[in-house]
């Protein structure tokens, strides 16, 4: 099943990484990234697609830990 995240995250170095390990590691695999700084130009809206068998409420809790993540919000791919 294909899940949409859109996320915000801190403008760290190695943040994209973080998500994307944390992604793979929990048998997702990443589709599709699209992102874009926020105003302030501290943030990144991250919007990301992913493609995997498990559960996505998994995904989400473990992405949510990242300190890097300020936000994170999964929907099903139509």
């Amino acid at each position: 099943m294909r899940y949409q995240l859109d996320l915000t995250l801190r403008h760290a170095e190695g943040a994209l990484t973080r998500v994307l390990g944390a992604a793979e590691r929990r048998g997702f695999r990443p589709l599709a990234v699209d992102g874009e700084t926020q105003a302030d130009g501290d943030r990144w809206h991250l919007r990301l697609t992913v493609e995997g068998e498990r559960d996505h409420d998994n995904l989400r809790s473990q992405l949510a830990k990242l300190y890097d993540c300020l936000s994170v919000e999964v929907s099903p791919c139509r």
